[in-house]
């Protein structure tokens, strides 16, 4: 269901003044959000970028994939992708392996090691969430956790694909 078929909600129109207030407030409250994360990140593990710390958690998630899957689920440039999934294997924290239906595919799992700093670092973060959560109640968690959920979808709906021209 859409934001626009729900019921109880009102749906604005875009350009209104307290439309346009609302969306640049939001642009600027989540720019200073990810200036924050990737700041953040290096004090967590100083060695482990947001990128890096991000890549980790999708392959445990995933239990393994190639970097090209990375590069496409992050739409980042495979030269990116490459550069940290080189940096990664130069400290021990993924490796690669054949796939064993594909003998010509090489698949990313974590090591060992990858496991013991992801499961740090995401412990650090949970921490650092919590704290900063600390006085919100359990209804407006609930509801931010919700919201969280409604933007990242109506993004992932969005999102250009091959043969589809962005913006459908």
């Amino acid at each position: 269901m859409k934001a626009s078929e729900r019921p109880d909600e009102t749906v604005v129109t875009p350009g209104t003044p307290a439309v346009d207030a609302a969306v640049e407030t939001i642009q600027r409250e989540m720019t200073a959000f990810a200036r924050r994360a990737r700041a953040s990140a290096g004090r967590m593990h100083p060695e482990l970028s947001l990128v890096s710390y991000t890549l980790l958690g999708h392959l445990e998630e995933s239990g393994g994939c190639r970097a090209t899957d990375l590069a496409s689920h992050y739409a980042l440039d495979k030269s990116t992708v490459s550069r940290q999934v080189a940096a990664l294997e130069r400290d021990g924290l993924i490796e690669r392996r054949v796939d064993p239906e594909d003998h010509r595919v090489q698949v990313l799992h974590l090591t060992d090691a990858g496991r013991d700093v992801l499961a740090q670092v995401t412990r650090s973060r949970r921490g650092a969430f919590r704290e900063r959560l600390a006085g919100w109640s359990e209804d407006d968690l609930q509801r931010f956790a919700s919201y969280l959920l409604r933007y990242n979808a109506a993004a992932v709906e969005q999102a250009p694909r091959p043969g589809r021209p962005a913006g459908d």
